[in-house]
């Protein structure tokens, strides 16, 4: 039977979610297995897919291999649910080797790796110790016990008090990166550090029963929610898909926390539940990339991988009767990445299995905007086929952000306009630039979009066969302009109107632009791009005296590929007009005036679209429907 404590230090036994405290076991194993144990012991007995795909993976590493990236609670894992010994005496020793390993760089006089890259693998290295110490905690030694839980202490001490860190009673001071920012991917690390040595082994080594608290009390429910629910509706992560998918480590945290200790904290925070909404949109039609939003460090085409899985399978599975679930899951199965590509990663392919089943993505609404991050999606269905469009429209505070505020993506079974990072070799061309929007430059050079501020949106409406969104991005261009608004209706499905209102001093030139993976071709005022079999025309209707220009990004030594269409005009009070269209969607486009354009959509409706010229809104008529877009933002819906 297992013995239960309610620790009154951590939320005097209550949390914001309103059910009961945290109820941490004095019993091994304290950590997932009770709450588990039999589920998946009984897919190992049947010999799930997914189960014998983990099992013998980790036989595989324990009988020589060498998998990339193996993780020892993996095996420890093994030894709770099948009973076998082998697997626990396997895991401790591989632990205990680094144990010692950290000792020696210690007495030397050095640092050890833990501490490396500012603490960045602490999570995966101090969570790895906890949980063997945890599962295979009889086949410990009590010297063992004491060497592991001081070498961790130390580590979590060093996180949190960077200015006082000692490694064998020297100093070791750090500069403390992201230790109090909940929307940096170092602080998951950070925080499954802290909670597991906190929930393996409270009560058994001084100074580590702060650490529960310090990770409910003062890290999630007094930093992390809060900031959540301020700075981050609507899910995701202002560092951009790439990082941002590092929120699938803090996900398990919950998952881990709640098998662990009864209390939900996945719903302290509407952030959770939020994020499978949006990262469903952020999934491109073809279901096999993101959206490639911020630095793509690991790999710059944002390809669907294991990660994305990851995070998706978390969200289910902390959300298993949610009505997003089912469809969540068919995206799951139908995607690129269908069962975990990567050794390392088969063990949540087990552990998040799914009973729900997977039903279909048709049904969800097709217009998304998180505020929290600013990110806007839209597409004409849900098909493997349709257009897909994203700008972004918010908050620019996070160093893996990108000076991207307004540019447009736009993709029909592969990306017509794009993001260049694609084909970058880096994955971290951040400036202004370097993406599709519009720029001023001042002095000859591109003025920077300005970290630490935020475009506001101004609008944004979904109707039949529309949708309208608009911003406010002066804020980032500083003294360089004064008005700097993007206007985008995109009439569904293939058509794209974007707008512009740019004022800046006469001396600052401004610089329209969009980016294309295939060699664009000018005439006149019509730039042609040919991709995946489709063809996207953009026709400037305004203003008439802007000159346009290719840009080949190959130019610069970090990209492989690559196209900018500059369209250029000196300062003032301007206003640009340009339609996109794929394969021909529209016709007879015209404009009498630079603000208003009048076309045929393919299907024979009419549309004239007026813009105001000074304050964001317009009067749009698609076909019978007169339809006022003004300032204001609806609710969307699922």
């Amino acid at each position: 039977m297992r013995r239960l404590v309610c620790l009154v230090a951590v939320a005097a036994c209550s949390s914001k979610s309103g059910g009961s405290g945290p109820s941490l076991s004095n019993d091994h194993p304290r950590i997932y297995i009770a709450a588990n144990k039999d589920r998946l012991s009984t897919a190992l007995q049947a010999g799930t897919p997914a189960a014998t795909r983990f099992k013998k993976m980790v036989d595989s590493q324990l009988n020589g291999g060498d998998v990339y990236g193996f993780e020892n609670w993996n095996a420890a894992l093994l030894g709770q649910l099948t009973g076998d010994a082998s697997y626990c005496t396997a895991a401790v020793k591989a632990v205990d080797t680094e144990v010692t390993t950290a000792q020696s760089e210690i007495a030397g006089g050095d640092a050890p790796d833990v501490s490396s890259d500012d603490y960045l693998d602490v999570g995966d290295d101090i969570g790895d110790l906890a949980l063997v110490y945890d599962w295979c905690y009889d086949t410990l030694t009590s010297d063992q016990r004491t060497a592991w839980l001081a070498y961790a202490n130390q580590a979590v001490t060093n996180v949190w008090n960077p200015d006082s860190a000692t490694w064998g009673g020297s100093a070791a001071s750090w500069d403390g990166w992201a230790i109090d920012d909940p929307d940096d991917n170092y602080y998951y690390s950070f925080l499954r550090a802290t909670m597991l040595l906190g929930l393996a082994a409270h009560g058994e080594y001084d100074g580590i029963d702060q650490w529960v608290t310090e990770f409910h009390d003062t890290k999630l429910v007094g930093e992390l929610v809060p900031n959540f629910d301020m700075d981050l509706q609507g899910g995701g992560s202002r560092e951009g898909t790439g990082y941002g998918v590092s929120l699938r480590d803090l996900f398990e945290l919950y998952d881990l926390w709640a098998a662990s200790t009864t209390e939900d904290i996945a719903t302290m925070t509407p952030h959770t539940r939020a994020s499978m909404l949006d990262f469903i949109h952020q999934v491109v039609p073809t279901l096999d990339r993101v959206a490639p939003t911020g630095d793509q460090s690991r790999d710059s085409t944002a390809s669907f991988f294991d990660y994305h899985r990851m995070f998706l399978e978390e969200l289910v599975h902390l959300f298993p009767t949610d009505p997003l679930a089912a469809p969540a899951l068919a995206l799951l199965q139908n995607c690129s990445v269908p069962a975990m590509t990567q050794e390392f990663m088969y063990v949540y392919d087990f552990l998040l299995d799914s009973d729900t089943a997977p039903s279909s993505l048709d049904g969800l609404g097709t217009t998304y905007y998180a505020p929290g991050t600013g990110q806007f999606y839209s597409r004409s269905g849900w098909d493997t086929h349709a257009t897909w469009i994203n700008t972004n429209m918010g908050p620019y505070t996070e160093s893996h952000a990108h000076q991207d505020q307004g540019a447009l993506i736009i993709y029909k079974d592969g990306y017509l306009a794009y993001d260049p990072v694609i084909d970058s070799h880096s994955g971290l061309p951040q400036d202004v630039d370097e993406h599709g929007t519009i720029r001023v430059v001042k002095g000859g050079k591109p003025v920077a979009q300005d970290v630490g501020n935020s475009s506001t949106l101004l609008a944004l409406h979904a109707g039949t066969g529309y949708v309208h969104v608009a911003a406010d991005l002066t804020v980032l261009e500083g003294s360089a302009a004064t008005k700097l608004q993007r206007e985008i209706v995109y009439l569904q499905p293939d058509t794209v109107v974007i707008y512009d209102r740019v004022t800046t001093p006469a001396a600052n030139q401004q610089v329209w632009s969009l980016a294309f993976p295939a060699t664009p071709s000018i005439s006149g005022a019509t730039t042609t791009v040919t991709a995946s079999g489709h063809t996207l025309n953009v026709q400037r209707l305004g203003p008439a005296a802007a000159t346009s220009s290719i840009y080949d990004f190959t130019m610069n030594s970090d990209f492989s590929n690559g196209f900018r269409l500059d369209e250029t005009m000196a300062g003032g009070d301007n206003r640009w007009l340009h339609v996109a269209t794929i394969d021909g969607s529209a016709t007879n486009i015209t404009s009498p005036d630079g603000n208003t354009v009048t076309l045929t959509l393919a299907d024979g409706t009419a549309v004239t679209l007026a813009f105001n010229a000074d304050d964001v809104g317009a009067t749009l008529m698609l076909g019978s429907q007169s339809i006022t877009l003004g300032a204001g933002i609806d609710t969307l819906p699922e």
